[in-house]
């Protein structure tokens, strides 16, 4: 049962389902395009400086630091949103990157193809949270898109969730996840507790006062490439947070 919170905000967004017939899929009005065709991005590292992951024609390879903890990090900061991300998994290897949403929770990139059964650690899941509800996967070598619709948990001043958060994933043309519920983290290796840096620390005092937050693309050992990544706030809380900012 939805509390009234989130039955309002269900009643006030319209029908989610984005055409993923046909990539690269354009940004729609109001969106910030965060990484575009020709190379343009507005990410940092996680110590919100330069980035190291090479962009070419408008993709950005992941680049590991041999300790999985290169992500990059939108300048960005928004609460509720829909989150766009094209990529294309490596011939090789595991395939394994994500998406964390606020630095806290990761829809799961992976190389699933061909799995009959999926878990919490396949791509589409929502990691440690939800399992796609199928296989949506396709081969390496393939673009891939993920479209997400975030609603950030609610707080109190003491930090303690009163509303706790949804996502609901389109993967590839399929629903993965469906108003799929969530609360505290539960990662131990979301950026804020593994690789956590003084940049980071700013972000998340900032972000429990406010309940808003970047978007990460994760480093996980393997050149996942990335184009296409875009955010559409669905309120009026999204702004541009730059280093050395209070």
């Amino acid at each position: 049962m939805k509390t009234p919170l989130l039955l309002a905000l269900a009643l006030a967004a319209p029908d989610f389902k984005p055409d993923q017939r046909t990539l690269p899929v354009p940004a729609p009005k109001g969106a910030t395009v965060l990484l575009d065709g020709t190379g343009k991005h507005s990410f940092l590292s996680m110590a919100g400086g330069k980035i190291d992951w090479p962009v070419e024609d408008g993709v950005a390879t992941s680049t590991s630091n041999k300790r999985n903890q290169n992500h990059l990090v939108s300048k960005l900061h928004f609460r509720d949103a829909d989150i766009h991300v094209e990529f294309l998994l490596p011939e090789k290897g595991p395939g394994n990157s994500g998406v964390y949403i606020h630095g806290h929770y990761e829809v799961q990139i992976l190389n699933s193809f061909g799995k009959a059964k999926v878990t919490q650690e396949d791509a589409g899941s929502l990691y440690g949270f939800a399992a796609p509800a199928e296989n949506a996967c396709r081969k390496p070598g393939e673009w891939q898109v993920l479209d997400i619709r975030y609603r950030a948990p609610r707080r109190d001043d003491a930090g303690k969730i009163t509303e706790k958060g949804t996502v609901t994933v389109w993967f590839n043309g399929k629903k993965v996840q469906d108003d799929t519920g969530f609360g505290e983290p539960k990662s131990t290796f979301h950026p804020f507790r593994f690789g956590n840096t003084p940049y980071l620390d700013k972000i998340r005092d900032r972000q429990t006062k406010t309940a808003t937050g970047p978007v990460f693309l994760q480093d996980h050992g393997n050149p996942v490439k990335f184009r296409n990544v875009w955010v559409l706030p669905a309120d009026d809380r999204a702004f541009v947070y730059e280093p050395g900012e209070k």
